[in-house]
């Protein structure tokens, strides 16, 4: 009987390597996590003529550097005999960042066939890549353009695995120069002599070169006068110099896409003017947030108020119980809907996120923070979660999983959170809207930069008190700029809605039903009176801690507590507590407002209200997924009561100072 081969799919992030997987694999596939860490482990099956084949979907990553959880994960997967084929998936767009992880699977011996998707873009671009003479220059191994999106090319990448998965590269593809070669040679020597029958010794000698930790405690050997320091700046500026040669011989009329690249990243990743044209990009992003959004928000706040009127008369008219009446339209609609009005600032967010991520301009902001994230003990590398949070924080926490060291995973956990999630947003909505008006895009955006000082700030006083302080590189390739796909933006727009109504139809129906119970029930039973609910007698124990931040009122601390299940549950809970089905629209509003100044509530409240949404306690799921990637409960419960401490500090200092000055 043949034997079933096994196929792992290795490439950069986004090169549409699961694409291509799932292509293969169809629904016939299981996801489990890779043993003792939560990185996600795919594996499906197919066949070739007859042939079963195995497939794996391993972690996209950009370098076999075992630093990250993904690079441990997937170098580990692929230097194990069990895999026999590596299909390195790679953009054909952006062959210069793609083929750097190339290089090193190479060096591994195992037989790599490259797949070079989204070829169409390549045309758009008006590019041409030589098929004859790039797998010559990669060692002869076989090179297939494929379309994971169009599944073009299937048969062919899976002819290749069959017919080539005992052959390797022919010989080394790349050489290190005198000097190193001479070097790697005596390692490689070094080696066979201390573990016999080592399987390729050349890589092994490369990533002792590297001072590489985990082939150094593997196989450790004497290498005085060999390499007593590290070379893998000087072996990684050879890798690339070499990818420069391919592209020169294999790659045409990309000289002018190049450019005009480097025209715009003279401003882009200025050393003065980046990080203040960043600031202004983003800025112009909430503009457009509360003009556009306002301005399309008028249909939804109708729409609302007609389905609120007509489900009170339908009620009524059938003879529904005051309770139940109560609950549907005064707790579930007006919790619900007052978020759901909130939905065109939302889409305009993140139409405007994808944009930028989609243009090649985020990989730039790394770059440029990276100086200031360095003083901070981190690398730009670790700010690409930190631009995932403005969007959620649930994914940002995890994509820290690309960092190198779990200290760095851990800092940036616990700082991520005070990026202003998009959840957030509905509360800055309300109340710029109410108290800053013609400023109300100024007041909002501000707890934006904020959010990112404070987690600079806390990240650098982590940084003095930690005695191991560690160096950071970054090491980034800039993509060419390109023009967004539309495609691409809208998957990216309406996962990110279908997420934020699938929160709305769940986590805030819920807590808007809890919160209704909440100020319509206590001691006694139903109540008509709210001051004698639950609700009220949590929020009474509240009020002397948070009264120094001009919150000191239940209600306050009820729409608090409340957003801990999910920050847009602030906004509901202004809606229940008010009975307001539309707090979003101009009456609710006005409604809200006069509720409000008549507790006393004013411009200087409502900026220490969101101050401190900004940057207390973040959300259930967030806390969760913080304890899932930790592993550690005491950890997490350190992490939350930290920024509750830190929430009240901030929130307080500024309500007593600003009363020093506005009175």
């Amino acid at each position: 009987m043949e034997k079933e081969l096994t196929v792992a799919f290795v490439g950069n992030p986004n090169c549409g390597k699961t694409t291509l997987f799932n292509a293969f694999t169809g629904a016939n596939l299981k996801v489990a996590n890779w043993p003792g860490v939560t990185v996600e482990k795919k594996e499906g099956e197919t066949s070739y003529k007859g042939h079963r084949i195995r497939l794996i979907d391993l972690p996209g990553i950009y370098s076999l550097t075992s630093y990250s959880i993904e690079e441990r994960v997937t170098r580990k997967c692929v230097m194990e005999d069990e895999v026999d084929v590596v299909i390195n998936v790679v953009d054909a767009s952006s062959l210069e960042r793609n083929l750097y992880l190339t290089m090193q699977l190479l060096e591994l011996g195992k037989p790599v066939i490259l797949a070079l998707n989204m070829m169409d873009i390549v045309k758009e671009r008006g590019m041409e890549i030589d098929m004859h003479r790039l797998p010559e220059m990669l060692g002869g191994i076989p090179v297939v353009p494929v379309s994971a999106r169009k599944r073009t090319g299937l048969d062919v990448l899976m002819h290749a695995v069959r017919h080539h998965y005992e052959e390797g590269p022919s010989g080394s593809v790349i050489s290190y120069g005198e000097a190193l070669e001479e070097k790697i040679g005596k390692l490689e020597t070094a080696l066979e002599a201390a573990s016999p029958g080592i399987a390729n010794p050349r890589w092994h000698a490369i990533k002792w070169l590297e001072h590489d930790e985990e082939v150094m405690r593997n196989h450790p050997i004497d290498v005085t006068g060999i390499a007593e320091h590290s070379y893998e700046k000087e072996i990684i500026n050879r890798k690339y110099a070499y990818i420069e040669e391919i592209l020169e011989e294999t790659m045409f009329y990309r000289d002018e896409k190049a450019a005009a690249t480097d025209r715009i990243d003279r401003w882009m990743t200025h050393p003065v003017w980046g990080v203040p044209i960043f600031l202004c990009i983003m800025a112009c992003v909430f503009f457009l947030t509360f003009t556009v959004g306002d301005l399309l928000k008028g249909g939804f706040e109708a729409a609302l108020a007609v389905l609120s009127h007509a489900v009170a008369g339908f009620l009524t008219s059938v003879g529904a119980a005051g309770w139940l009446n109560s609950l549907i339209v005064d707790g579930i609609l007006a919790g619900v809907g007052g978020i759901l009005t909130f939905l065109p600032n939302i889409f305009i967010l993140f139409l405007a996120l994808a944009f930028l991520e989609d243009s090649g301009y985020m990989a730039r902001v790394a770059y440029v923070m990276d100086g200031i994230m360095g003083k901070a003990g981190l690398s730009g590398k670790a700010f690409l979660p930190m631009v995932l949070g403005f969007g959620c924080t649930v994914p940002a926490i995890m994509a820290t999983r690309a960092l190198e060291t779990e200290k760095d995973r851990l800092k940036t956990m616990l700082v991520t959170p005070f990026m202003s999630c998009s959840a957030r947003l509905p509360i800055y909505v309300l109340f710029s809207d109410i108290f800053f008006e013609k400023h109300a895009a100024l007041a909002a955006f501000s707890m934006y930069v904020i959010g990112l000082a404070a987690a600079i700030l806390i990240a650098l006083t982590v940084n003095r008190l930690d005695k191991g302080q560690s160096e950071n590189t970054l090491l980034i390739e800039l993509p060419e700029y390109k023009r967004p796909n539309a495609r691409t933006i809208a998957i990216y727009v309406w996962e990110k809605v279908k997420d934020y109504l699938t929160k709305a139809g769940t986590t805030i129906f819920l807590a808007s039903i809890v919160i209704w119970f909440l100020l319509n029930f206590g001691s006694t039973g139903m109540v008509t009176d709210v001051s004698q609910s639950f609700g009220a007698a949590i929020g009474r124990w509240m009020e002397p801690i948070m009264a120094p931040a001009g919150l000191g009122h239940w209600q306050l601390g009820v729409a608090l507590i409340s957003g801990i299940s999910a920050k847009e549950v602030v906004v509901s809970s202004f809606c229940v507590l008010f009975g307001i089905n539309n707090v979003n629209s101009a009456q609710g509003m006005q409604t809200l407002a006069a509720n409000l100044a008549a507790m006393g509530f004013g411009a200087r409240n409502a900026y220490a209200m969101m101050l401190f949404c900004l940057l207390y306690t973040p959300c259930a799921a967030t806390i969760a997924t913080i304890r899932k990637e930790t592993y550690s409960t005491r950890w997490t419960v350190g992490v939350v009561i930290f920024q509750l401490i830190f929430a009240w500090i901030a929130a307080t200092l500024f309500f007593q100072i600003s009363g020093l000055f506005i009175g």
